[in-house]
């Protein structure tokens, strides 16, 4: 049992690799950032989930880690909609862009975005969760 606390209590993962799933959430549960971490392998299911919670903003993730590159519905098209969603659903929410894109016109059409606080490059390990709990809890 870790003694010590997490520095989120909930984040979403939404990425259609399962490889990169399973790294990010091992993780982000390994390195203790957050509490309660689920996985959804594409943008639909993932805003699916989230219009499921309008109703209880307590169970909303703090932060959403965010692929680029999937199928049906990309990371820029999942945030075109996300910035559609109720204030109530975005509000407290930080989505980081986690990418194995070098392309910089990827870099810079995420950060263009309002919603997103910063752009990862996969994968996500143990520095880049530290620098966030740096950047984002102090």
């Amino acid at each position: 049992m870790p003694t010590k606390s997490t520095s989120f209590k909930r984040v979403l993962i939404i990425d259609d690799t399962q490889v990169d799933r399973y790294i990010a959430e091992r993780n982000i549960k390994k390195y203790l950032f957050s509490e309660e971490v689920t996985v959804k392998e594409s943008g639909r299911k993932a805003l699916d989930f989230l219009k499921s919670l309008e109703g209880t903003p307590e169970l909303m993730p703090e932060c959403i880690f965010l692929d680029i590159r999937m199928p049906e519905m990309d990371g820029f098209a999942f945030l075109n909609e996300f910035e559609k969603l109720p204030v109530a659903i975005k509000s407290n929410c930080v989505i980081l862009m986690l990418s194995s894109s070098l392309n910089p016109v990827d870099y810079e059409k995420a950060l263009a975005h309002k919603v997103v606080k910063k752009f990862l490059n996969k994968p996500l390990d143990k520095e880049k969760l530290e620098s966030l709990v740096v950047e984002f809890t102090s």
